[in-house]
């Protein structure tokens, strides 16, 4: 039996995610982990950055996954559950894969329960909205929104990776101890990774045409652009011979 679409969840889902981005702006302070940890957190109430990822992470692949596992596989089936493969594409990356490269700072403990909030939110509000709200026509496949979303996703996605891996490569086991990063789109931007996620969004929100994904690449857009913000500040501040030329966020630009 088919679940009936409730608009109401959707739209103070979606209201929600916009309201959290534009409260990021408002307040301009960035999360305190990383580079922005003004006090170590006392080790009971930090967990290592490989654990705390994986934890915070993984409710945005487990819940969409869990949905898209109830329906029929079929690679060009209704176009819902193929977008929301590649949400959980994403997070199947960012869940899986990344905590086992990252080498970062211990991870206050407070910040993980709001991540697994956040996570379980967002994960749920897309999934739900793909399965059993959205409608495409038959054509959607060759649809230019569609065509040129999944490309935005795919090279954001691509752009991410290499980012986060050159990032990695930074630090050999054990350091905590900053470097400039070089090489990929860290050669025109500070937050290169937080560059490609923020593209990916946008992707997505094209390909999927819809309001949810609309609101979490504003929020992407807000949250991770001020994080590229003050990453940018933090480089300039840190290292004299940083590239002058180096820009925040947006190559040549921002």
């Amino acid at each position: 039996m088919r679940v009936q679409c409730q608009q109401s969840p959707v739209l103070a889902g979606s209201a929600t995610l916009a309201a959290f981005g534009a409260l990021a702006l408002y307040f301009a302070k960035p999360a305190s982990y990383g580079k922005h940890t003004e006090i170590l957190t006392p080790a009971a109430t930090s967990l290592s950055a490989r654990a705390a990822w994986f934890l915070q992470e993984l409710p945005s692949f487990v819940v969409p996954a869990g949905i898209l596992a109830r329906q029929p596989l079929s690679l060009f089936g209704p176009p819902g559950p193929v977008l929301l493969g590649f949400f959980c594409l994403h997070y199947f990356y960012r869940t899986f894969v990344y905590p086992l490269l990252s080498r970062g700072r211990p991870y206050p403990v407070l910040l993980i329960f709001k991540g697994i909030a956040f996570c379980a939110g967002n994960g749920f509000l897309q999934g739900y909205y793909l399965i059993y709200c959205a409608e495409y026509p038959d054509e959607w496949y060759t649809d230019i929104r569609f065509s040129l979303g999944v490309f935005l996703f795919l090279l954001g996605m691509g752009i991410n990776i290499h980012s986060d891996y050159l990032l990695c490569q930074l630090r050999k086991p054990g350091e905590i101890t900053y470097s400039i990063p070089q090489g990929g789109m860290f050669t025109y931007v500070s937050g290169a990774n937080f560059f490609g996620e923020i593209i990916e969004w946008i992707g997505f929100a094209l390909a999927t045409w819809s309001l949810p994904a609309l609101a979490f690449a504003f929020f992407s857009l807000c949250f991770l652009g001020l994080r590229a913000f003050h990453h940018h500040r933090f480089y300039l501040k840190m290292f004299e011979d940083y590239p002058k030329s180096r820009k925040a966020l947006i190559p040549f630009i921002f």
